[in-house]
């Protein structure tokens, strides 16, 4: 059965963004929840970070085409990096949509900054920060969910390998998990962590039922 829906679109869009490690399962998780809101009625907007407009696609590209044979980009051109595809992405995309009262469902937004470059790389919180806020504008999503996992059962399911992060190493990911469940500790009303190893569907209506209270207030 499907969960009681949000109510149908009215005023300003819904934003949601979609957190988690690596093999969380966060695709899955968004192309679902774009088939039950446009079924109600929404205009959905989905999107990647980085990515999502023609320049951030050539700022990923330029990221994970990274080998083996050269340096890794140093965490201060991460964080730059990462935040200059976003400021193009919220400008161009994320904001019109929201203030045409679509809902835009977005791959990774600020949490992931925070988890990565702060808590993973060891950038200073308050540098993170105010690059975030710098590319934002102060934009923050409605609800963010965080798809929890252990780092070895993430790459169970992708593989080992793949590119510059996930050749970070195990401790790294550990610490960037720990990053996105302090954020959500430290802000648990615009956060909402489930369990990535449950069944898709189950997760699923979890974020329904929350979009949906989200809605009514």
């Amino acid at each position: 059965m499907t969960p009681d829906a949000p109510p149908g679109p009215r005023g300003r869009g819904v934003f949601v963004t979609l957190e988690g490690g690596e093999g969380a399962g966060k695709s899955t998780q968004i192309d679902g929840l774009r088939r039950l809101l446009e079924r109600e009625g929404w205009s959905v907007v989905t999107c990647r970070e980085p990515g999502g407009t023609a320049l951030g696609e050539r700022l990923r590209e330029a990221l994970f085409a990274t080998t083996d044979d050269e340096p890794p980009p140093s965490p201060e051109s991460e964080l730059l990096i990462f935040n200059a595809a976003r400021a193009q992405l919220v400008r161009q995309v994320i904001r019109p949509a929201l203030e045409s009262g679509a809902a835009v469902i977005c791959d990774r937004f600020t949490g992931s900054t925070v988890a990565y470059q702060h808590h993973g790389r060891g950038l200073p919180r308050e540098v993170v920060d105010a690059v975030n806020e710098a590319a934002t504008g102060g934009l923050q999503p409605d609800l963010v969910v965080l798809l929890d996992l252990e780092p070895e059962q993430g790459f169970d399911r992708t593989g080992k390998g793949r590119d510059y992060l996930e050749r970070a190493g195990i401790e790294f990911h550990r610490r960037v998990r720990r990053g996105f469940l302090e954020q959500a500790a430290d802000d648990p009303d615009r956060w909402l962590v489930l369990d990535a190893t449950k069944p898709a569907m189950q997760v699923t209506h979890a974020i329904w039922q929350r979009i949906g209270a989200l809605r009514a207030k």
